[in-house]
């Protein structure tokens, strides 16, 4: 109570009386008590006072000459500044119908002459703590409301954000969609012995929701489609599909894109938005040319998978997300680590699975059926009836090392069926890059010398005859010796002793 009593000694009391021996006793009583006091002797004079200085407290005496203390109090009531200050009055009558009167006008206390000075100083104390109350209370309610509408507006604008991730997820995931379907089953047409092992991994990775995978391989192998499969085929096929192509991100906007941002956190940033993790969540993040990201962004997207926690940019709060990644590329990770262009916990964090694509070269026997595939495709998106291929155009096409993969033979067969006007598609219908035999192991030329008798030097030459045989195709090179690439490349770093 002390404490609420130092704080009310500095409050402002307007004493309104037009006797002026009372308004001695009550200036005494209230000064003494630490009270800052101001004196009116009537009703119009204590209007413009109340309204001018704005007084904690009224003590207003009933009978005065010009307007009475019950119309001074109803004329304060009704002024938006004065309304809220408690009266007290001080009248002789103590009769029901006054008191009813001085409650009814606005009063919240009634003293009776003659008065005690105790009791109007405690009565005074008592309606200031609870004027003081119930401003205080009222500050919190305002607060309050203020709050709610403030929470109200971000509840609304993350449900417009929501139904814009939403949007954009399906927008997303229907440009991949449609794509997928135009060439989508071309992925997995062929009978190699390396096209049903990948089935196979597809599959084992379809009842798995949380494992991340990386998928290698060369450029137009499919390796989007891989991973779309394994999206499909899991418990995630009704959360989205988000395709990332990291290479194609500008550097500067990289943060931002894959993390959001919040309204304010840099200039143009006038609303919030979502980042590629959110709007993945529930389904799959699928990040292409992953080798690419910048290395000030690797140690944020490893943190991310480690503890599922996306911290936008400008926000103090970070969100929790639940998103499947899946990576690809064509680059040698293991290089670029030793390089210190790539986090090899990243690498290993990513690769906690890996998926080997391989390029169409090491599966010429499918070459045939995705020909014919993409055959059908393209002559019923034109309305027309597929033609054949001839003999002479599939041995041409099985000689092609196609270094676009899959989507090169695409390309060429769409081409081929514009040209051919839905006739049988004839060797000249075909735009082929300088035909690439079948490669096989070169037996040694007559005039080539003896292999040297140093291991380190014979191996740098049988390397070197790989390579010239392949016209330095490092894939194909490592393929004939029964190697691995790597160790081509090792090789080509460290010469011979």
């Amino acid at each position: 109570m002390s404490e609420v009593n130092m704080d009310l000694s500095g409050s402002r009391v307007l004493v309104v009386d037009d006797v002026p021996a009372n308004i001695d006793v009550l200036c005494q009583s209230l000064e003494t008590a630490g009270y800052r006091v101001m004196v009116a002797s009537s009703g119009e004079v204590a209007l413009k006072l109340a309204e001018r200085s704005i007084p904690d407290l009224i003590l207003l005496d009933v009978v005065m000459p010009g307007i009475d203390g019950f119309e001074t109090c109803r004329r304060l009531k009704k002024t938006e500044s004065t309304r809220q200050i408690p009266v007290i009055f001080l009248t002789a009558r103590d009769d029901t119908p006054a008191l009813a009167e001085g409650f009814r006008a606005g009063g919240v206390d009634y003293v009776v002459k003659p008065f005690q000075k105790e009791e109007v100083l405690i009565r005074l104390q008592t309606h200031l703590e609870r004027s003081r109350l119930a401003l205080a209370l009222a500050e919190k309610h305002a607060a309050l409301e203020a709050r709610t509408r403030e929470l109200e507006a971000e509840i609304a604008q993350r449900q417009a954000l929501t139904r814009e991730r939403n949007h954009l997820s399906d927008h997303l995931s229907l440009v991949s969609q449609r794509e997928a379907e135009r060439w989508g089953l071309h992925g997995f047409v062929g009978q190699s012995q390396t096209l049903r092992q990948i089935l196979d991994e597809v599959g084992l990775l379809q009842t798995t929701q949380n494992i991340s995978v990386l998928i290698l391989g060369e450029s137009g192998t499919g390796k989007e489609l891989i991973a779309r499969a394994i999206h499909n085929g899991s418990a995630r096929r009704q959360g989205p599909f988000v395709a990332v192509n990291c290479a194609a991100i500008p550097r500067d906007l990289a943060e931002s894109l894959f993390f959001g941002h919040v309204k304010g956190a840099f200039s143009g940033a006038d609303r919030d938005q979502a980042g590629y993790f959110e709007l993945a969540h529930g389904g799959t993040l699928f990040l292409d040319e992953v080798g690419t990201m910048p290395a000030e962004l690797q140690p944020k997207l490893l943190r991310i998978l480690e503890d599922g926690l996306v911290q936008p940019l400008g926000s103090r709060e970070p969100r929790r997300v639940e998103v499947r990644v899946l990576a690809a590329t064509n680059t040698d990770l293991p290089q670029q680590i030793q390089e210190g262009r790539f986090r090899h916990d990243l690498y290993y964090r990513l690769a906690r699975f890996t998926v080997r694509v391989p390029p169409l070269r090491e599966r010429r026997e499918d070459i045939p059926l995705l020909a014919g595939h993409f055959l059908q495709l393209f002559a019923a998106e034109m309305g027309i009836e597929h033609p054949a291929l001839s003999p002479e155009v599939l041995a041409l096409l099985e000689q092609q090392a196609f270094p676009g993969n899959i989507r090169e033979l695409k390309n060429v067969v769409e081409r081929a069926l514009i040209e051919s006007r839905g006739q049988e598609i004839r060797p000249e219908h075909l735009h082929l890059a300088e035909p690439s035999p079948r490669v096989q192991t070169p037996a040694p030329s007559p005039g080539l010398p003896d292999l040297p008798l140093n291991l380190e030097q014979a191996e740098q030459l049988l390397i070197q005859r790989a390579l010239d045989q392949t016209r330095g195709n490092v894939s194909e090179a490592a393929r004939l010796l029964g190697i691995d690439r790597n160790k081509i490349y090792r090789r080509l770093d460290r010469p011979a002793n």
